[in-house]
């Protein structure tokens, strides 16, 4: 069995480098919990030091779509969530992609006026 490179091996990610990843404040991940109950990070120890899965960044990704990228409140992004999981899941999956290829295709542009 060949070893994969390109894998994460990483497991947890402590709520600093999650708020870095969003580019949000630790306060914004903890407010987000007490609203979105589905989103749950592992504690551990006295302390209680919130490690985030990968399962828990996907969670973090679909309300930053809806609250941040979309514009909805709380409010409004809990009841899309409730209703329909899966189809906010897929649109948030989507927009992310369509926003990756526009970003490269903005990217050759400016390469292609470079050559000019």
């Amino acid at each position: 069995m060949a070893l994969n490179l390109n894998r994460n091996l990483k497991l947890y990610y402590s709520i600093k480098e999650v708020a870095e990843m969003f580019g949000l404040n630790e306060s914004t991940l903890r407010y987000w919990e007490t609203e979105f109950p589905f989103l749950r990070p592992k504690t551990a120890g006295p302390s209680k030091v919130r490690q985030y899965s990968e399962k828990d960044i996907e969670q973090i990704k679909l309300i930053y779509n809806l609250v941040k990228e979309r514009g909805f409140k709380i409010a409004a992004a809990k009841k899309i969530i409730n209703a329909n999981r899966d189809g906010a899941e897929k649109r948030a999956e989507v927009l992310t992609r369509l926003i990756a290829v526009r970003d490269d295709l903005q990217a050759l542009k400016r390469e292609l006026d470079g050559l000019q």
